[in-house]
């Protein structure tokens, strides 16, 4: 087992944005979807999901409201999620990740750029399978161009990770390119499975995502910001030496 809980990148500026997204996903479960009753579940994902054939037009709904309601079910199921594991997992990624991002774009264009990689993670998802009816619902496709956008810019950046392999229990720091090199490769070998799957993980999601966040950061950093920074502390050390 694999857990990266930290990484070395300091940042210049209190993440404020990144904590506001994690407060608002926090709160759409614990406040909107967590007391609604089992039964009700179902209903809330047919109504704030992402649904292709609705969006795409196969729905019932054929007024102009219907069609921004359509719209606007890209952005409130970014905020939805399947479960408190779904939920958690989100956010740890976004909390490892966000913050740096947010530092190197500033706050307006980090959010811009946030709901741009999740719109463009939603359309994936519908463009490859446009008369699904299975609601689409989680912040992951947002949370992989931010992925994209940390790979870009702090690939030797190095991330702290808790393994356990048999007896073998511990922390070591990893190059961020290898972590989230791994999550990518992973994207890539599940999606042929998932496209066959009428549920699950929505994998095109996730790429589509990260393929966003990869063509819009250089656009989005700031202009002093360069990309590829060079590493702060020392790769696969257990703990964390600074490089002089």
């Amino acid at each position: 087992m694999f857990f990266p809980y930290k990484d070395d990148n300091p940042t210049s500026k209190l993440p404020l944005l990144t904590w506001c997204l994690v407060g608002a996903n926090l709160l759409v479960f614990f406040r909107y979807q967590f007391p609604l009753p089992p039964q009700e579940w179902e209903r809330y994902f047919l109504t704030y999901g992402f649904v292709p054939n609705a969006f795409f037009g196969g729905g019932p709904t054929g007024s102009i409201e219907g069609k921004i309601w359509e719209w606007t079910t890209i952005y409130t199921s970014m905020f939805s999620h399947g479960s408190i594991a779904h939920l958690l997992g989100n956010l740890l990624f976004l909390y490892l990740f966000g913050d740096n991002v947010e530092d190197a774009m500033g706050k307006i264009r980090f959010l811009l750029f946030y709901l741009t990689c999740g719109t463009a993670a939603a359309l994936a998802q519908g463009f490859v399978d446009p008369e699904s009816t299975v609601p689409m619902v989680g912040a992951s496709g947002a949370i992989s161009g931010v992925i994209a956008g940390y790979l870009l810019l702090y690939p030797r950046a190095n991330v702290r990770v808790f393994y356990w392999l048999f007896i073998f229990i511990g922390t070591i720091y990893v190059p961020a390119w290898v972590v989230l090199g791994l999550w990518v490769v992973e994207q890539i070998l599940a999606l042929p499975e998932s496209m066959k799957a009428a549920g699950g993980v929505a994998v095109m999601a996730h790429l589509g995502g990260f393929a966003a966040g990869f063509a819009l950061t250089p656009f989005f950093k700031k202009p002093k910001v360069s990309l590829f920074q060079k590493p702060r502390t020392r790769a696969f050390s257990r703990q964390g030496h600074r490089i002089r």
